[in-house]
């Protein structure tokens, strides 16, 4: 079957094309630093085609959980190197999702006494901070002048994780975080150069991917994207100007000739993706989203018929460390414990059987 046989990203060798999702699992350490538990996490799973981390802030004001890792320090990288070494040793491949949180934090959290986004509009719903939970806060609108010191950020993030021994990155565009929050014209209200337009929104994706893969190769770096997942307030309901903005933002990509474009999307087969698709001259991982568990049989659906060159896949590989040969061999799968995702230590997270 076509899901189980290998692929090329860019430079990256996938032996088959089961993509683990990045998954928020929040277990580094109060400096954001990958110990112990995300070394086994990740060595686990080292049967994935790929394995994509968790959203690991570029700086710390992009930083959105406690617990939540960092590409930032030199402590960080180091963290980074041993979970990447015992990766490749398994025979894995593995890339660093670069996320800044914008507006999704909190001025605790984020350290610099404020939260950043394109617009100053708080996103809906609470955020965990050291005594509970807070309503999210009011961001301050990144003046134009700031932009050029994000873009920085997340190059540096990329350098750094090349330089702990990932083999790429996946700048995280995708589920209400900052650089979706630019393409969102519900959280993006600006009147300059990235507000407005479909192609003034896209711009902010456009140039930190094309900065990142100027710093580490486009055949090392990706992107995620979220279209229509109206998600943490960046809403986009207008099924014409979601198309007219991710056209845009994939034809932007276009010359750079990534490693791959990852999109969550409850209809992979439809107009929205197969657009992206058409228009980004890469390799396209889809998932069908938070709200539908990726099957065994889906993913070799979507595969079989062409809708994708990968197929992420997110729960299912929290629960089945080896599901690359579960499902290959199409033997019974364990079920994850929703009630460890975020919370547990070692427990619902290290501690899932293997065959």
């Amino acid at each position: 079957m076509k899901l189980f046989t290998p692929v090329q990203f860019g430079s990256l060798e996938l032996k088959n094309r089961l993509v683990m999702a990045p998954l928020t699992r929040i277990r580094a350490d109060e400096n954001g630093v990958p110990g112990d538990l995300l070394v086994e996490y990740y060595r686990q799973r080292a049967s994935m085609g790929l394995i994509v981390t968790e959203g690991t802030w570029p700086v710390r004001e992009g930083r959105t959980w406690i617990g939540q890792p960092g590409i930032e320090t030199a402590e960080q990288v180091a963290g980074w190197r041993r979970v990447a070494d015992a990766v490749h040793a398994e025979g894995g491949t593995i890339v660093m999702q670069i996320m800044h949180g914008g507006r999704i934090s909190h001025p605790e959290i984020t350290g610099s006494g404020r939260t950043v986004a394109p617009s100053a509009l708080a996103a809906p719903g609470e955020i965990r901070v050291i005594e509970g939970k807070a309503p999210l806060p009011v961001p301050d609108a990144l003046d134009i002048n700031e932009i050029p010191v994000v873009v920085a950020g997340f190059v540096a993030a990329a350098r750094n994780a090349i330089a702990a021994g990932l083999d790429g990155v996946e700048v995280h565009g995708a589920n209400g975080y900052l650089i979706h929050e630019f393409t969102s014209p519900a959280s993006n209200v600006r009147t300059d150069s990235y507000g407005g337009s479909p192609e003034n929104r896209a711009r902010l994706a456009i140039e930190v991917v094309t900065a990142v893969a100027a710093a580490i190769g486009a055949d090392r770096t990706g992107i995620r994207l979220s279209p229509e997942h109206n998600i943490q307030g960046a809403l986009e309901t207008d099924p014409d100007d979601a198309l007219a903005t991710y056209v845009a933002l994939a034809e932007g990509l276009a010359p750079l000739g990534l490693a791959f474009v990852d999109i969550l999307h409850a209809d992979p087969a439809g107009k929205l993706v197969q657009s992206i698709r058409a228009s980004a001259g890469a390799p396209v991982v889809v998932n069908t989203g938070f709200g539908v568990v990726t099957t065994r049989d889906e993913a070799i659906r979507l595969v079989g018929e062409d809708l994708g060159d990968a197929v992420a896949v997110g729960r299912a590989a929290i629960a089945n460390p080896d599901l690359a040969e579960r499902w290959a061999g199409e033997h019974p799968e364990s079920a994850p414990d929703p009630s460890t995702f975020y919370y547990g230590g070692a427990r619902g997270y290290t501690d899932y059987p293997t065959r």
